[in-house]
């Protein structure tokens, strides 16, 4: 058998065993590298494996305003070519994938809204380690930004942009977004126009403005310790531009409250209505984040046990689901109901679910409801820690929004602590119910 097979397959089994490791007390180490990086750290030697996320300030909310989608443009062709650089050789996509395959590791770049990310997973034998930062540091800090590639791939995503025209959840989806958060950068969409602005020059300017050590933050969990993780981030980080004091990116613009309510009815051909009701909502480092959290668990967010589910659902049947969340980020993301019913019946799975959001807004959830609600969130917290996939979710989401290092430890204990009228007064300070936006789109009845 090969050593790529070989390889393969055993960090087949070590991924097998990761389900039942989980762990009470997570000690997070947290320094700050000469280089300006900062790291946190999870030592967990009972698997020969470590993940690396390494997230940088160049999302979406950074792309100029004539360039939307010019980060994810970045992350994507970041992995299509590196440039020969030192003696190493240039390699196109086929040979970076042949190379993540020798080595049983992998490497993955994205952008959200907020963070540019990395991750890297290998494992930890000397070698493949050794071979996998390597690689990793030259695709990070030498991609080639192809230009033939490029074009090829921007018509592959304009033909995917005109394909979700047709999809009835995207443009109900991408009208709610619009309304909602206006010009702020959360609610742009990538046009063509946008694409056919982007080449490899703007690419490489992205890249090499905002993808360097000093704006970097670097989330480790795996076999590995201290002194160890400070080599490889080291080896990791090496090609990007190096220096302890970062010049300050721009500030950008907060979402703003919605000043009215707004209803947008958008006739379309489609079996079912979509609908979506919100507004902005909290951004994560909010205090109110766990009340809401909880909160929310018995508003739309629990599944069946959820008000809007028995009141929307159950009671009426005028939908298969309904639900309700938030989604936090560095400013205030939306929160939104969404549920799908018959055209002739949107009108009054509107009417019921105001009705049922204007009631908790006003009244909140009952003891027994939030009893039930933390009951099934804390009884399910390990299930969020059981894999060091999981564990370095929520450590980088620490680093990034500079939470507390015993958050995790504590998370229990203070959603325990909330009150019915603690959720109460979090919800009335956040919604304002009669300010909303209300997205129908569906064939007319």
């Amino acid at each position: 058998m090969n050593t790529s097979r070989c390889t393969r397959t055993f960090l087949g089994l070590v991924l097998a065993c990761l389900s039942s490791w989980a762990q009470a007390g997570i000690p997070i180490q947290h320094w700050v590298m000469p280089n300006g990086a900062r790291v946190y750290l999870v030592e967990a030697p009972g698997l020969p494996m470590v993940d690396v996320q390494i997230d940088f300030d160049a999302g979406a909310r950074r792309d100029p305003a004539h360039q939307v989608g010019l980060a994810s443009a970045t992350a994507l062709m970041m992995s299509k070519g590196i440039a020969a650089h030192g003696g190493a050789p240039a390699m196109d996509e086929n040979a970076l994938g042949e190379a993540w395959a020798d080595l049983g590791a992998s490497l993955s770049l994205g952008a959200s809204n907020d963070r540019f990310s990395v991750n890297l997973r290998s494992l930890t034998r000397a070698e493949l380690l050794d071979g996998a930062v390597q690689l990793a540091a030259r695709q990070l800090a030498q991609p080639s930004f192809p230009t033939a590639v490029w074009h090829s791939e921007r018509q592959r995503w304009l033909a995917s942009l005109a394909e979700a025209k047709t999809q009835p959840a995207y443009v109900a989806a991408r009208a709610f977004a619009t309304a909602v958060y206006g010009v702020h950068p959360y609610g742009l969409d990538t046009t063509p126009a946008h694409l056919q602005a982007i080449e490899a020059a703007p690419m490489r300017a992205f890249h090499a403005h905002h993808l360097q050590a000093c704006h970097a933050r670097v989330s480790v969990v795996g076999a590995l310790n201290r002194a160890q993780a400070q080599a490889r981030v080291t080896q990791l980080l090496a090609g990007l531009p190096q220096g302890k004091a970062c010049a300050a990116l721009p500030g950008v613009s907060q979402v703003q409250p919605l000043a009215r309510a707004q209803n947008i009815d958008i006739p379309f051909e489609s079996a079912q209505a979509h609908v979506f009701i919100g507004q902005p909502g909290i951004a994560r480092q909010s205090p109110d984040f766990l009340a809401l959290t909880v909160g929310n668990y018995v508003l739309g967010g629990g599944g069946f046990v959820s008000r809007l589910t028995e009141q929307v659902r159950e009671k009426r049947g005028l939908s298969y689901s309904v639900s309700s969340y938030f989604s936090p980020g560095m400013h205030a993301g939306a929160f939104r109901i969404a549920l799908q019913t018959r055209a002739n019946q949107a009108a009054q799975a509107v009417q019921v679910a105001r009705e049922v959001l204007v009631d908790f807004v006003q009244h909140g959830p009952t003891e027994a409801e939030v009893q039930a609600a933390k009951d099934n969130l804390i009884g399910g917290f390990a299930l969020r820690l059981d894999s060091n996939r999981k564990l370095l979710d929520n450590v980088s989401n620490i680093a990034w929004y500079d939470l507390p290092l015993d958050y995790l430890d504590t998370w229990s204990d203070k959603v325990q602590r909330l009150t019915a009228a603690d959720i109460q007064a979090a919800f009335a300070r956040t919604l304002q119910p009669e300010r909303m936006v209300t997205v129908v789109l569906g064939a007319k009845p």
